[in-house]
């Protein structure tokens, strides 16, 4: 074979992946469209809800009893939910801070009833606020083949 058409078929070759990998990168990061959305799109809040009190920044209960209260607002309010624990911490001029923090992650509602649980959170747990983050995603309940 030809040297000239053997470079030529490999720089070819390499534009090629280089626009393949832009398209990949572009698509996946590309926001959901309406049509998407309404199809089989999702929104999923995270919320990280703080166990201190807001006042005295103590704990409000221990982390097993917080846990279990945080899960009965979250049956009342919807019909799953998952928990994970985590540990949280800020600096307020000189002093370090921390407490035992829940994050909850829900899929399947609406903005409306992750603000009612979050009232009921706010007055349980005596807390300024609860963080909420909004993720389109999509959404599949896998049930096999």
């Amino acid at each position: 074979m030809d040297r000239k058409l053997v470079t030529a078929a490999l720089v070819i070759s390499i534009i090629t992946l280089i626009i393949s990998i832009a398209a990949l990168v572009t698509a996946k990061n590309k926001p959901l469209s309406e049509q998407e959305l309404e199809e089989n799109g999702d929104i999923q809040y995270v919320l990280y809800l703080g166990t201190n009190d807001k006042d005295s920044n103590e704990p409000v209960y221990p982390p097993e009893e917080a846990k279990k209260k945080a899960e009965e607002i979250l049956l009342d309010h919807f019909g799953g939910f998952t928990i994970q624990e985590a540990h949280g911490g800020w600096k307020d001029g000189d002093k370090v801070y921390s407490e035992y923090t829940i994050v909850i992650y829900l899929s399947d509602t609406n903005i409306d009833e992750v603000h009612s649980a979050a009232e009921e959170m706010v007055d349980t747990f005596h807390q300024s606020s609860v963080l909420i983050q909004s993720n389109e995603t999509t959404t599949e309940f896998y049930g096999g083949e």
